[in-house]
C-alpha cells in the first residue's frame, strides 16, 4: 500500500514537471475538470443578491363568442341574452367584462442596498404588478423606475425594512474568450439555480437592434434566467442574461448577456431620468461591401455608408451628405455599419463630436452637435434630389430599361412626389442588376455620387465611367416611398 501511494505521488510530480517544461498553464493543475473550485465560494458570496421577478399583467378580456343574431320575437331570445350576459366570455350584470391575468417569471439582482434591482425589460413587459422575491422568501412590491426595450433592460425599486445584499458591476471590456463565468437565476421557476461555463464569444449581434453587442456563454441559461446576472470569478456582474439560441426552448449551451459596459450608462440614465437619452446623428446607413469599397476607392470594406440624411437631423447642417463613408465618430473607429448606432447611442445628447468621412476619395472631418433619438422614431427619410424635367425616352444600361418618371408612372408604382430620378421600367433577369435585387419601379437617384434625372444622364455617366477604366459604378437606388440604398454594379 505504501509503495502504491509512493508511485502515485511520483507520477503526479512527474506530470507536473512535464507540464512545466511544456509551458502548460499552472492554473490548470489547480482546477477540477469541471471548472475552478472557486465557483462554490463565489456562489456563496453573491447568491443572496439574486432575486426572482414575478410580473402580472391584468387586461380586460374580449368577448370570445359573439351574440347570435336572432329574428325578432324568437322564443330563444331570452335564453341567449341570459347566457351571453352571464356565461363564459359574457358580461355580468354588474361585474363588467372578466379580467384576464397573465404571469411571467424571470430573474434579477440587487445593485444598491437601498432597493435598486435590475432585470430585463421583457421580463416585466407591460405588467401592472411586479413582485421581487428574495432568497430568504421575502416578497416586496416593486416600482418600475424605467426600462429600455432596445437593449432589454429595466430598473426596479423596492422599499426593504433593512439593507439588501448588493453586488457591483465589473468591466466587461476586460473579459476574455474562454474565461470562466457563472449564471444565477430562476430557471423554470426553480429559483436560486447556479450554472457555470465560459465566455464563448464577445461582441455578438443577435438581432436587428444595433444598440448592443452581446456576450455569448455556454453556462446553462434557460427560460426564467432572463434578467439574472452573469458573474466573473471575482463575483462582479459582467453581463445581464437576456436570450438563448435554442430550437427546443431549453439550454443547448448558447446564451447571451448584455455586457456591463453597455448596461451601466443605460441604467444610470433610467435612474436619473426614468428613460434613456441616446445621441442621434440623423442619417440612414448601410454596410460597405467589397464591390462598394472598390467603387469608392477603399482598400478594404470598412465604415458606414451614408444612404440618406434626415432634413431635420443634426447631420444636415453639419454638411454630411449621402455617399459619405463614416470612418470615425468621436475618435472611435467605425469598422462596419453596425458599430455606428451603438457608438452614437452611447454618446451624450448635445455633445459636439468630430466625424471623419471619406468623400470622393478624400478624408474630410465634420463637426456635429448630436440631437436626441426619440422613442419610436422611424428611419429618417432620404433627401430628395432636385432635377430638371424628364424627357419621354427609354434608354438601356447594364441590363436596365430606363424611363422618366411620368404622372402615369407615379400612379402605377405609387411613387411619392418628392422622389426624383430615373425610373427602372425593366430588369434583365440575367443581369448584375437583377442579382443586386434592383426591381421594376425602383428609381435611380445617383450614379457614382452624381444626381441623374433623365435616362440619357444615366447612360452618359455609365459610359464616362467605363472610359475612365472603372470596374464598377455606385448607384443610389430609391423605392417608391423614397427610402434609398447604395448598389455597386459591375461595368464589365
Amino acid at each position: 500500500m505504501a509503495r502504491s501511494t509512493f508511485d502515485l505521488r511520483s507520477a503526479l510530480l512527474a506530470a507536473t514537471a512535464v507540464l512545466a517544461l511544456t509551458g502548460a498553464p499552472q492554473a490548470v493543475l489547480a482546477q477540477s475538470p469541471r471548472g475552478p473550485d472557486i465557483i462554490a465560494d463565489v456562489a456563496a458570496q453573491v447568491i443572496d443578491s439574486v432575486v426572482n421577478i414575478s410580473a402580472t399583467t391584468t387586461a380586460t378580456e374580449q368577448r370570445a363568442v359573439p351574440m347570435p343574431q336572432l329574428p325578432p320575437g324568437s322564443p330563444f331570445q331570452d335564453f341567449f341574452e341570459e347566457f351571453f350576459k352571464n356565461g363564459p366570455g359574457g358580461e355580468g350584470p354588474q361585474q363588467g367584462r372578466p379580467q384576464r391575468r397573465s404571469n411571467s417569471l424571470g430573474s434579477g439582482f440587487v445593485i444598491d442596498a437601498s432597493g435598486i434591482v435590475i432585470t430585463n425589460a421583457h421580463v416585466i413587459g407591460e405588467a401592472n404588478d411586479v413582485t421581487v422575491i428574495f432568497a430568504d422568501g421575502r416578497k416586496l412590491k416593486a416600482e418600475i423606475v424605467g426600462k429600455d426595450t432596445k437593449v432589454d433592460l429595466a430598473v426596479l425599486r423596492v422599499k426593504p425594512d433593512k439593507p439588501l445584499k448588493a453586488v457591483k458591476f465589473g468591466d466587461s471590456e476586460k473579459t476574455r474568450i474562454g474565461q470562466w463565468v457563472m449564471a444565477i437565476g430562476n430557471p423554470f421557476g426553480l429559483g436560486g439555480s447556479v450554472s457555470a461555463g465560459i465566455i464563448s464569444a464577445r461582441n455578438r449581434d443577435i438581432s436587428d437592434q444595433s444598440y448592443g453587442q452581446y456576450i455569448q456563454t455556454d453556462a446553462a441559461i434557460n427560460k426564467g434566467n432572463s434578467g439574472g446576472p452573469l458573474f466573473d470569478m471575482n463575483g462582479d456582474v459582467i453581463g445581464i442574461n437576456t436570450a438563448i439560441l435554442s430550437p427546443s426552448g431549453g439550454s443547448i449551451g448558447i446564451g447571451f448577456a448584455v455586457p456591463s459596459a453597455l448596461a451601466r450608462p443605460i441604467i444610470d440614465q433610467l435612474l436619473q431620468f426614468g428613460e434613456t437619452r441616446r445621441g442621434w446623428l440623423g442619417v440612414r446607413i448601410q454596410n460597405v461591401d467589397e464591390s462598394i469599397a472598390e467603387s469608392l476607392g477603399l482598400k478594404e470594406p470598412k465604415g458606414a455608408l451614408v444612404a440618406g440624411v434626415d432634413d431635420k437631423g443634426p447631420s444636415k447642417p453639419a454638411g454630411i451628405e449621402p455617399g459619405d463613408v463614416i470612418l470615425k465618430f468621436d475618435g472611435k473607429d467605425v469598422k462596419d455599419s453596425k458599430d455606428l448606432p451603438r457608438i452614437v447611442g452611447q454618446t451624450a445628447v448635445g455633445k459636439e463630436v468630430d466625424v471623419l468621412l471619406l468623400r470622393k476619395g478624400k478624408e474630410v472631418t465634420k463637426q456635429v452637435k448630436l440631437g436626441r433619438l426619440e422613442e419610436g422614431e422611424k428611419v429618417a427619410k432620404a433627401s430628395a434630389t432636385q432635377g430638371e424635367a424628364d424627357k419621354p425616352t427609354i434608354k438601356k444600361a447594364l441590363g436596365l430599361d430606363l424611363s422618366p418618371i411620368t404622372d402615369e408612372a407615379k400612379r402605377r408604382f405609387s411613387i411619392k412626389d418628392n422622389v426624383k430620378g430615373v425610373l427602372v421600367s425593366r430588369v434583365d433577369p440575367n443581369s448584375p442588376a437583377a442579382d443586386k435585387r434592383i426591381q421594376v419601379g425602383d428609381i435611380i437617384v445617383e450614379v457614382q455620387q452624381e444626381a441623374v434625372t433623365t435616362p440619357d444622364a444615366v447612360t452618359k455617366r455609365v459610359d464616362a465611367l467605363k472610359k475612365e477604366g472603372k470596374k464598377s459604378a455606385l448607384f443610389l437606388i430609391a423605392n417608391a416611398q423614397g427610402d434609398v440604398r447604395f448598389v455597386a454594379l459591375s461595368l464589365e
